[in-house]
């Protein structure tokens, strides 16, 4: 085998093979990075909320405060749950752009595929 063929054939396999896999693990990458960080985003701003209720609550010295700070958990909770949905809306919105761009993907790898298997199959 000369090294034309060869270098044709290593061309060839990694067109078919390894750049599609290449391209998915990309994609996947960036996928979950993008979730990991929609989590932390998501843990931190819980967590800072929690923190600041704790210290409220610390600063309750009577029972106007104990009323004041029971008014404000009206306002915490419609906060949270209004964070919550926005959260769910984002992974969601992060998943259907995965799902789109995965199949995408595939879409294009089995074109080029289809298109390589009818040259090989002319050359031969």
């Amino acid at each position: 085998m000369n090294t034309v063929n060869t270098n044709e054939m290593t061309q060839q396999f990694d067109n078919m093979f390894m750049a599609p896999a290449r391209a998915f693990m990309t994609l996947s990458v960036d996928y979950a990075e993008k979730m990991i960080n929609a989590q932390m985003d998501a843990s931190k701003a819980y967590t800072d909320t929690g923190i600041a209720q704790m210290r409220q609550m610390m600063n309750v010295k009577d029972a106007e405060g104990l009323r004041s700070y029971m008014e404000s958990q009206q306002n915490v909770a419609k906060e949270l749950a209004e964070r919550a949905k926005g959260d769910a809306d984002k992974v969601v919105s992060l998943q259907q752009d995965f799902i789109q761009k995965s199949q995408k993907l595939t879409e294009d790898n089995v074109k080029q595929a289809q298109t390589a298997a009818s040259k090989m199959s002319k050359t031969a």
